[in-house]
């Protein structure tokens, strides 16, 4: 039984995979700045379905702006506005997250970026352990 060439292979790709470690954390090194950047200035306006609420939001989803239509008054549904404005601003706070998610979509996968805007971080550690590649001793 030769372990010498077993070693050798066992050596080789252990460099291979710390090669590939770096070369992932340079390209996020590189990249992440600029996608943060633009992250932070991800805006979503939503409008409710009858067009009478319109809220604003902002890449961590709080509230920067929310307009109501003068037409609301001629309703006197407190309840009825309450929940428009709510689902409106929760629509608007999805799709902030949404685009924030295709922002990194080149250097973080979509259901990890979901994840860690969600702060499952157990999620988030799962999924970065299933994505990088096996040690060689653990193939």
């Amino acid at each position: 039984m030769n372990t010498t060439g077993g070693q050798a292979q066992d050596a080789a790709g252990m460099r291979a995979y710390a090669e590939e470690l770096r070369a992932t954390f340079l390209r996020l090194q590189e990249e992440a700045p600029a996608l943060h950047e633009r992250a932070r200035a991800v805006q979503v306006t939503e409008k409710s379905r009858d067009g009478l609420v319109a809220a604003t939001v902002g890449a961590n989803g709080e509230l920067i702006r929310l307009d109501l239509d003068p037409r609301i008054y001629r309703r006197q549904d407190a309840r009825g506005l309450a929940d428009a404005i709510t689902g409106t601003i929760h629509a608007a706070v999805a799709r902030a997250q949404e685009r924030v998610v295709e922002i990194f979509a080149p250097i973080i996968p979509a259901d990890q970026m979901r994840a860690h805007i969600e702060g499952d971080l157990d999620a988030v550690l799962e999924q970065m352990s299933t994505r990088l590649p096996k040690p060689p001793g653990e193939r």
